[in-house]
């Protein structure tokens, strides 16, 4: 894992001073080595920070040239099959002065061009200056992985295009970009391409780029899409065949992400997925497997001794770190990391965990994808479950319904659940946000502000609309929304700051592109959710490779009581850090008086709260 910075244009001294500087800023992501390029040229300029996984000699180190010169590469992940590409581009003629996956995602650019990418099985970021066609034809290719491991932000202006993979490594304008802000409101972070901060971009996962010298454009384009369902409605499967090809396809995910020439470990809350993969590990793995999780002791929501339950089955090396004491002041630790707002609080304990981690190994693999892939998330049933119930109920009675119910104080019990039907129950996982829905952000935003917004107060609300009726089946639709904007937006861009925020990295076997096909494809929707059961198929690999009692319908993860903890804090600084110009300070006053009254705004406090800490601190 590591951080790249770059800049393509005319250099100046200055620009290197800049490039220098932004890869120091990076430097938590590759502590072990850092390095800068500057093209003969003058027009265009890397950096790179490394943290060395794959080959750790200094004979890899980035930015890493080609022997020709015509071709560098800085690159930020691992390509896991590094060793089956390389020994197919032996047989072609490429030939080798290392053993990293480095330069073998180089030489399967140099001899396949953008058509690699199809060929690549890893979690990346990387961006190839390329001068094979000449001076003044030189091209930059850049690309993000399939499912958006590994961030990719970048702005372009006239003739000038900088990049980094934080947001904190580009020179910005220092303004908001009132559209992120809004989708930040109402979804908890800011998906696709767009950005908190005004000029700057994202490229979306799954997604390349080039960059033309000769014209100065820049064109993107998606270069891998979620497959269609190929089972029939009603069609037999036989769910026991399902389980074996979805655990055939795990073992060898967590076969090559355990690659490695630097310890490894595996995160193990306790739940399904991350048993799973640590079952999974420990029957590839030649050496016992270090395994981590967290406590909250007294907390309801301490489940630390399911993991060790698992952890003493499996006969891992089992680590735990208790949180005796409820404490927000972690996030001092965390908030220099995270530059772009994200209000997902259980970045807070995966922030602990990568830290605990970190102290033993320098990988650890995830569960990340599980639930996306296998219909886990309870909404999913229960929005199965009000689509039955209220089936019947005419969509104008639901509709007014839900706008009475939206002008109820936040944080009173059902108003939330009353103001999702707005578009009727299966898109209540739309309208219902547990942040700021529309009403909610009408009351919080400065009226200037919804006027700029020019009628887009609701563009979150229709972005993910979009990506749920791209489906035949409502399980399906929302198993696609979550895979290509929650799982990619929100906890993918948790766990990459959580984790290199400690120089640590975190591989997800989940989310193999062959596994999330394999599911996407070939497992019908009553197979993942029905209104009696969630993750079908995940049920029966569990009942097989899990410890007999393993109690299959509790979901766990990481996380932390927010409601409580906030109550015990201190919060009447919002008032003052967040700009009155933007945000309506008496409302925030409200909120706050509610939740110490017992109302549920934990959530939206804490998203205010990441906001003071990253962008208005």
């Amino acid at each position: 894992m590591c951080g790249i910075t770059g800049l393509v244009g005319n250099i100046s001294e200055e620009d290197i001073s800049w490039i220098r500087l932004s890869a120091a800023k990076l430097s938590h992501r590759g502590p072990d080595a850092a390095h800068i390029w500057v093209a003969p040229e003058g027009n265009a300029a890397f950096g790179h920070n490394r943290l060395s996984i794959i080959d750790i000699g200094s004979s890899s180190d980035q930015p890493f040239v080609s022997l020709d010169g015509e071709f560098v590469i800085i690159f930020n992940g691992e390509i896991y099959n590094y060793i089956e590409l390389r020994e197919e581009l032996l047989l072609e003629g490429e030939s080798f002065r290392t053993s990293s996956d480095t330069e073998v995602l180089l030489a399967s650019y140099r001899r396949w061009g953008s058509d690699c990418l199809s060929r690549l099985n890893g979690m990346f970021a990387f961006a190839i200056w390329d001068k094979s066609r000449g001076a003044g034809r030189e091209q930059l290719f850049v690309a993000r992985d399939r499912a958006g491991e590994k961030p990719f932000y970048y702005c372009s202006e006239g003739s000038r295009f900088e990049f980094a993979s934080e947001l904190k490594g580009l020179r910005t304008r220092g303004s908001i970009d009132f559209q992120g802000l809004n989708h930040y409101l109402a979804l908890g972070y800011v998906p696709g391409d767009l950005c908190i901060a005004e000029g700057v971009k994202k490229l979306p996962p799954a997604s390349a780029g080039i960059l033309n010298m000769q014209d100065g454009l820049f064109k993107t384009w998606q270069y891998w899409f979620l497959p269609e369902n190929e089972t029939r409605v009603n069609q037999s499967v036989d769910g026991d065949e399902l389980a074996e090809q979805a655990w055939s396809l795990l073992l060898e995910s967590t076969r090559l992400r355990l690659r490695s020439d630097v310890p490894t470990g595996v995160f193990l809350s306790g739940g399904l997925d991350s048993s799973l993969v640590t079952a999974a590990a420990t029957q590839v793995s030649d050496t016992p497997v270090k395994t981590f999780t967290i406590g909250v002791p007294g907390s309801p929501i301490d489940e630390s001794r399911y993991a060790k339950q698992i952890s003493d089955s499996l006969s891992t090396d089992h680590y735990i770190l208790n949180i005796d004491k409820p404490s927000l002041e972690i996030l001092h630790d965390l908030a220099p990391f995270i530059d772009e707002p994200i209000a997902d609080s259980s970045i807070l304990p995966s922030f602990i965990v990568s830290r605990l981690t970190r102290s033993h190994v320098t990988v650890a693999l995830g569960g990340d994808g599980g639930d996306e892939l296998f219909g886990g998330y309870h909404h999913y049933q229960n929005i199965l479950r009000s689509t039955k119930s209220l089936g019947r109920i005419p969509l104008t009675a639901l509709n007014i319904v839900s706008r009475f119910a939206a002008h109820l104080p936040a944080g009173i019990r059902g108003r939330n659940w009353l103001a999702s039907q707005r578009g009727g129950p299966a898109q209540s996982g739309v309208w219902g946000s547990p942040y700021f829905d529309v009403n909610l952000r009408l009351r919080l935003l400065n009226p200037d502000i919804v006027g700029q917004l020019k009628g887009e107060l609701e563009s979150p609300e229709y972005r993910s609309l979009a990506l749920l009726q791209n489906s035949n089946s409502l399980v399906d639709g929302l198993t696609r929304q979550d895979f290509q904007q929650l799982l990619p937006d929100d906890y993918l861009v948790k766990v990459d700051r959580a984790s290199m925020a400690n120089s640590l990295e975190v591989r997800t076997p989940f989310l193999d592109h062959k596994l999330v096909e394999f599911a996407f494809s070939r497992i019908p929707s009553e197979w993942k959710c029905t209104v009696n059961e969630r993750r079908r198929v995940q049920n029966r690999m569990a009942k097989k490779y899990l410890p007999s009692g393993f109690e299959l319908n509790r979901k766990q993860g990481f996380s932390i009581p927010m409601d409580e903890w906030l109550r015990n804090t201190q919060l009447d600084f919002l008032i003052e850090l967040l700009p009155k110009d933007i945000f309506n300070i008496n409302y925030i006053r409200e909120l706050l008086i509610g939740h110490r009254r017992g109302r549920t705004n934990g959530a939206r406090l804490f998203a205010l709260l990441m906001l003071t800490h990253t962008i208005y601190s």
